[in-house]
C-alpha cells in the first residue's frame, strides 16, 4: 500500500472536495481518501503508482503538487476505520433483517400492504448493508459500483411493489388490522431511528455509506406514513389508506434509488 500526500492550493471548501472525489471515483487503485481542507492537503492510500491520480488531479487545475509518497503497508488508523465501519454495518444489517421478518409476517397476518411494502424495503436495506459490508476496505471504484447495484435493486423491488398495489386496488381485499399496523410500525420506527443515528455518527462520506444513510432516512418517513395509514384505516373503515401508503412507500423507494444512482 502506498500513501501519497498532495497539496491542493485551490481546495478551500467542500465543493472542491466533492469535485475531487468525483474525479477520482473511477480509479481502481485508490483505497481511501483523507481530506484536510484547512491545510489544503489530500492523503490518498493506493496501490501501484500515483501517476494516474496526479494526472486526474492536475486536470482539475487546482494547483496540485506532491508533498510525499511513501510505503504504508501497516496503517493503524485505516485498519481501525475499516474495523469500526464493518461493526456498524453488521449492527444495522441485523436490525433491518429482523424487522423485515417481523413486518412481513405481521403484514401478511394483518393483510396490510403498507407493512408488507415496508418489510420489502427492510429486506432491500439488509441486502444493501450486506453489499456495503463487502465494499469496506475495497477500492473507491468498487464502492461506487456497489452503490449503483443497490440503486438498481431498489428499482426492481419498487416495480414488484407497484404490481401488488395495483392487484389489490382491482381485487377485493379484507380490511387491514390497523392496530397491528401502528404497533409494528412504531417498533420499526425505533429501529430505523437507531440505525440512522449510528450511520450519521460515523460521519462517513464514502459512496456506499451515503447510500445506506439515504435508505435509512427513507425508512423513517415510511414508518410514520404506515402509522398514519393505520389511524386512517380505523377512522374510515376502508382499505384505501393502506393501499395509498403502500403506493407512497414504493414511490419513496424509487426516489431513493435514483438518488443513489446519482451519487
Amino acid at each position: 500500500m502506498q500513501k501519497t500526500i498532495f497539496r491542493i492550493l485551490k481546495m478551500d471548501c467542500p465543493s472542491e472536495e466533492q469535485m475531487i472525489r468525483m474525479k477520482l471515483s473511477d480509479l481502481t487503485n485508490i483505497h481511501s481518501l483523507d481530506f484536510d481542507i484547512p491545510n489544503r492537503k489530500l492523503t490518498v492510500f493506493h496501490s501501484d503508482s500515483y501517476d494516474s491520480i496526479l494526472q486526474q488531479l492536475e486536470a482539475l487545475k487546482f494547483d496540485t503538487s506532491i508533498i510525499e509518497s511513501i510505503s504504508d503497508d501497516i496503517n493503524e488508523n485505516a485498519a481501525s476505520h475499516i474495523h469500526n465501519e464493518r461493526n456498524l454495518l453488521r449492527q444495522v444489517l441485523g436490525i433491518n433483517f429482523a424487522f423485515f421478518i417481523i413486518e412481513l409476517v405481521t403484514g401478511v397476518i394483518s393483510d396490510s400492504i403498507g407493512l408488507v411494502a415496508d418489510s420489502l424495503d427492510m429486506l432491500a436495506d439488509s441486502i444493501i448493508y450486506g453489499l456495503a459490508l463487502s465494499a469496506v476496505g475495497g477500492t473507491i471504484s468498487r464502492k461506487k459500483n456497489i452503490a449503483k447495484a443497490a440503486g438498481y435493486f431498489q428499482l426492481f423491488l419498487a416495480f414488484l411493489g407497484f404490481s401488488e398495489v395495483i392487484r389489490r386496488f382491482i381485487g377485493l381485499e379484507t380490511l387491514p388490522d390497523f392496530l397491528t399496523m401502528i404497533i409494528i410500525s412504531l417498533l420499526a420506527l425505533s429501529g430505523n431511528a437507531l440505525c440512522l443515528y449510528l450511520l450519521q455518527k460515523s460521519k462517513s462520506k464514502e459512496t456506499h455509506m451515503q447510500a445506506s444513510m439515504i435508505f435509512t432516512s427513507n425508512d423513517v418517513i415510511v414508518n410514520l406514513g404506515v402509522i398514519a395509514a393505520g389511524g386512517l384505516v380505523y377512522l374510515t373503515k376502508s382499505q384505501y389508506p393502506d393501499l395509498i401508503i403502500g403506493t407512497i412507500v414504493f414511490l419513496i423507494v424509487t426516489n431513493g434509488a435514483f438518488k443513489i444512482l446519482k451519487l
